[in-house]
């Protein structure tokens, strides 16, 4: 369910620390050699900036044995995290779908959401006319990431390509109405004239929302 959420970034932080949170929002338990490296700064560097981040709560740091000699230490985000990154839908939009799911039930929650998926992918679908199906799977992933989703192409899975989004703005939708998800696969098919299958879910405590995207084998 794609809708109009704050830009994707995380806001009111310096330039260096907002790199720092997007990098560990895409690649979670990085040793600091490896985070000072991404970013072309020395281990000294990053760790005062994480050090700040820790001290509010948005950084979490862990120590890993391989071998002799000093464990290294590696951060991820902490769950108080989640607040710093786009968000489209807030407590008002979840207290609405309740609304409708007690006065008109269940179905005409999802029916209203799958009534959006369909507005969004007629409102995008002319960017997504490529003949090649990786070409759409990568546009699709830059129409995402307009929408705050930090999406991204993976690499190809035999005959699949693989599609990532490391934020979900509708992640309080979600946990309420797990339908939401199925939604938008359905939407990416659609979108995509392929056939989508989901293998990790954000909403699920997974990093990431992976989807692997794969010719269509018959017609719809």
């Amino acid at each position: 369910m794609m809708a109009n959420p704050e830009p994707a970034d995380p806001k009111g932080f310096s330039s260096a620390k907002r790199d720092l949170l997007l990098l560990l929002k895409q690649r979670p338990n990085l040793s600091l050699a490896d985070i000072g490296a991404a970013r072309g700064i020395s281990k000294v560097a990053a760790l005062r900036h994480l050090a700040t981040l820790e001290e509010q709560g948005l950084v979490e740091r862990s120590y890993e044995r391989n071998g002799p000699g000093r464990p290294s230490v590696h951060f991820r985000l902490s769950g108080k995290s989640a607040g710093i990154f786009p968000q489209a839908y807030t407590q008002m939009s979840i207290s609405a779908l309740e609304y409708i799911e007690r006065h008109l039930g269940r179905a005409a929650v999802v029916g209203m959401l799958q009534e959006r998926a369909h507005d969004v992918a007629d409102r995008n679908r002319p960017r997504l006319r490529a003949p090649v199906l990786r070409d759409r799977v990568a546009e699709l992933a830059r129409i995402r990431s307009e929408g705050g989703y930090m999406a991204e192409l993976g690499g190809k899975k035999g005959a699949a390509f693989e599609m990532r989004e490391h934020n979900c703005p509708i992640l309080a939708i979600a946990g309420r109405y797990p339908e939401a998800c199925d939604v938008e696969r359905r939407m990416f098919e659609s979108m995509l004239k392929a056939e989508v299958a989901t293998s990790h879910r954000v909403v699920a405590g997974d990093p990431v929302c992976r989807f692997l995207i794969r010719p269509r084998t018959e017609a719809p």
